[in-house]
């Protein structure tokens, strides 16, 4: 049965063509749950919510709009909210564990690759925590997804205009703090962010 097709049963009210979505989408909501809330529980209980909404909410999915599109906004509309909540509770979301983007490790494992590695996980995840909800989102979608402006508007309810500005701002705010942590350290500066801040700033324009 083509995912499509699953689709349309899904909405017409077949339990069991939603349940074959949901093996199908549960780990990259989840994934996208985790990189955006940075705690295993709570991106657990996010992309469980995710899936409730979207069965409670199929009767007002458009099928001519993308499925994958559709469950990622809702799962990253939730998220941001349950940040926004967050943020009012504690005033502060640096510490968020966000698993470094693949384009920031190492592409040649090495004798220091282990190390380089946990050095820039630790060192990027705390960057990440530092964006702004919706600047996350947007980066997440784009460097760990490849979805395209198009798509990550359609998923965050924004303009294409407005993602592009978003990520631009987003890269910049992540340069500028490695920037900052390097000039701050200087020959104590871990080799590991070194690496992270050239690859960051290799990452495609938005």
């Amino acid at each position: 049965m083509i995912e499509q097709e699953m689709v349309l049963r899904a909405q017409a009210g077949d339990t069991i063509a939603f349940t074959h979505l949901m093996e199908i989408y549960q780990r990259p909501i989840y994934n996208l749950c985790y990189r955006m809330v940075g705690e295993a529980t709570e991106a657990e209980d996010a992309a469980q919510e995710t899936f409730l909404r979207a069965y409670s909410q199929f009767g007002r999915y458009d099928p001519t709009r993308p499925f994958k599109t559709w469950l990622f906004s809702i799962a990253s509309h939730y998220c941001i909210d349950r940040l926004r909540r967050r943020r009012v509770t504690w005033c502060d979301i640096d510490d968020e564990p966000l698993s470094v983007h693949p384009a920031l490790r190492e592409r040649t494992p090495g004798p220091e690759a282990s190390t380089l590695r946990h050095e820039q996980s630790t060192s990027i995840q705390g960057l990440l925590g530092q964006l702004a909800s919706k600047d996350r989102a947007a980066l997440v979608m784009r460097y760990w997804y490849d979805f395209s402006y198009e798509e990550i508007a359609a998923a965050t309810g924004s303009t294409v205009s407005a993602v592009k500005s978003r990520l631009h701002r987003a890269r910049q705010t992540m340069g500028g703090l490695l920037k900052t942590a390097e000039d701050n350290q200087g020959a104590a500066y871990p080799v590991g962010l070194l690496a992270a801040n050239r690859r960051l700033a290799a990452l495609p324009a938005a």
